[in-house]
């Protein structure tokens, strides 16, 4: 068992695979589960700074794929969940989220609320293609914009 773990550690390890590695753990970040991906990517960039932009497009396209997997999984809790009843909290944000519509899908970024947007766009059946570029968008911005302040922040 031990072997296995450090077998699969090892094909994880940011050195050797980085930008596979970031682009899993970019994905993974994007679903419900609690996982952070700028670690990976800060931790990628000190290593290995020249991948600053094939880095920061992989951790976007990760994050956004992942971001997509949210809107699917929406969309299938929302035949799931006909028959669920609303309070008012979640009529007010439900009807928000239909009036901005795909729009709303740039706030994918959020920590914390933005994975669970996705989930309700696709809940909402919002169009997907529209919602996973407004998707790309806020993420691209948002790993943009981070690692440029982590590097600025830390330097050496």
């Amino acid at each position: 068992m031990q072997a296995w773990i450090d077998t699969l550690l090892h094909l994880l390890a940011l050195p050797e695979l980085g930008l596979s590695t970031l682009f899993v753990v970019s994905f993974i970040s994007a679903t419900l589960l609690p996982l952070g991906s700028e670690p990976a990517l800060f931790g990628l960039l000190k290593l290995n700074p020249d991948l600053f932009w094939p880095a920061i497009a992989v951790a976007t396209a990760g994050n956004t794929l992942g971001g997509a997997v949210d809107w699917w999984m929406g969309y299938g809790a929302h035949k799931a969940m006909d028959h669920y009843h609303r309070s008012p909290h979640h009529l007010r944000v439900l009807d928000w989220l239909q009036r901005l519509g795909p729009k709303a899908c740039l706030l994918s970024w959020l920590p914390l609320l933005g994975d669970p947007l996705c989930a309700v766009a696709g809940w909402l059946r919002l169009p997907f293609w529209p919602c996973v570029g407004w998707m790309l968008i806020g993420k691209f911005l948002r790993y943009l914009g981070m690692t440029v302040g982590l590097l600025y922040l830390f330097p050496n």
